[in-house]
């Protein structure tokens, strides 16, 4: 894995930087502690203070094939071609090796149908999914259809919607969240608004159905910040229904949060040809979807 770090990243530790890239923290700080990463070509500390501009070269071990052990359901392969997969990945899968999955994961379960390119520890992956998201991903399986549908996304050509119910009604039938996310001062496992360095975040929203305590809304993605449609609906105050971390767990029976990837939208990376898919919402979101609208009946009597 390759890097090079941002202007906006200056004065950040090196671990705190490679954590989004990790995973997690911790594996930042193993990779650092065994000699696989390097700072403008030398071995450098955790603690290093980066300036901006620096390149970050990465070798980590590769993921062996796991197809039997992913912690659920293996996920749907819903197309496939000589250079890329779309799969549906069910909730409670992670989607590539971080600190508390070291097996199981998705990335590795798409050794075994082709995946590959990009970071050698999550080969194929473009984007990924929270572990209690379900829906749709793209998957590359060679090194040219990794980079250019990486260089895809970073230009905003895929479209991903996802269906999000959350409570209460947001002031408008539709509306842009605009606000910088990072990793929160106070509390760095989650994500927020209040971060010394956030990063540009923007998240569009269309009402689909108005229910009497929440909203069942359509809503795309512009960038793609780690949980950032869960923490830009909590800043709003109107969090994704069960979400334990931002919102409040179990709202209508729920065992995780209301959020589904359920369109993708992009160009076959080398014929052009386009390419759209779409993910019906599975059977606990759509019960969850059923109860609420329960709650709008009995309102009318």
């Amino acid at each position: 894995m390759d890097l090079r770090v941002p202007a906006e990243a200056k004065g950040l530790r090196l671990d705190r930087y490679l954590a989004e890239h990790a995973g997690s923290r911790a594996q930042a700080e193993r990779w650092i502690k065994h000699g696989s990463v390097t700072v403008n070509g030398r071995k450098a500390q955790k603690s290093a203070v980066l300036a901006g501009g620096e390149q970050i070269n990465v070798v980590a071990p590769a993921p062996t094939a796991d197809v039997a052990n992913t912690g659920g359901e293996l996920p749907a392969v819903v197309f496939e071609d000589s250079d890329l997969l779309v799969v549906d990945k069910p909730a409670g899968v992670v989607v590539h090796p971080a600190a508390g999955h070291r097996s199981g994961t998705l990335s590795q379960a798409l050794v075994a149908l082709g995946a590959a390119g990009g970071e050698p520890w999550r080969p194929g992956i473009v984007h990924r999914l929270d572990k209690d998201t379900s829906g749709l991903l793209v998957v590359a399986k060679s090194e040219a259809a990794h980079r250019a549908l990486k260089t895809a996304l970073g230009e905003r050509r895929i479209v991903r919607e996802y269906l999000a119910l959350v409570a209460g009604r947001p002031p408008a039938r539709g509306g842009t969240i605009d606000a910088p996310l990072g990793r929160d001062r106070r509390a760095p496992r989650r994500i927020s608004l209040d971060s010394a360095h956030a990063r540009e975040a923007r998240t569009h929203f269309t009402l689909e159905e108005a229910l009497p305590a929440s909203s069942l809304l359509r809503v795309r993605l512009e960038t793609g910040r780690t949980h950032q449609i869960r923490a830009h609906f909590e800043a709003i105050g109107h969090p994704v229904c069960g979400d334990p971390e931002y919102g409040h767990a179990h709202a209508y029976g729920l065992s995780r949060q209301f959020l589904h990837a359920t369109r993708l939208e992009f160009e076959q990376p080398f014929s052009g040809e386009p390419l759209t898919f779409d993910s019906p919402l599975p059977h606990d979101l759509a019960d969850a979807l059923a109860r609420a609208r329960e709650g709008e009946r009995a309102r009318r009597g």
